[in-house]
């Protein structure tokens, strides 16, 4: 029970992060839409920062590599990683997109609600 609580890792929207934020060393998953122009690369390096939201909140992602080629504006996404309360920022170490047109992840589908 304990190495399950230990490495289970929970989905949070924007307006989740915002009420009940976790701990900053407990890695979890984001999702929301993605922020329309709110898309910034840094031209020196894989730097990614853009904004995700729920329609109700927006928090401030940022992420180092290379994104997937589905990934868009005003898309659905899941980004893995650390919520910082005092930055108001998660640092992403993966991003997930959605696959189709029609999809878009039950998790995300759900705080959109």
């Amino acid at each position: 029970m304990s190495a399950l609580q230990e490495n289970i890792n929970l989905f949070y929207s924007p307006t989740d992060l915002k009420n009940n934020p976790p701990s900053s060393d407990r890695s979890i998953r984001a999702g929301g839409l993605v922020k329309e122009k709110s898309l910034l690369r840094n031209t020196d390096s894989l730097e990614i920062y853009f904004e995700i939201t729920d329609l109700k909140n927006t928090i401030a992602v940022t992420y180092n590599g290379l994104l997937p080629d589905l990934f868009k504006e005003n898309k659905g996404v899941v980004a893995t990683g650390y919520f910082f309360v005092d930055k108001n920022e998660f640092q992403a170490y993966e991003i997930l997109a959605k696959h189709d047109e029609n999809y878009v992840p039950k998790e995300v589908e759900k705080a959109l609600e």
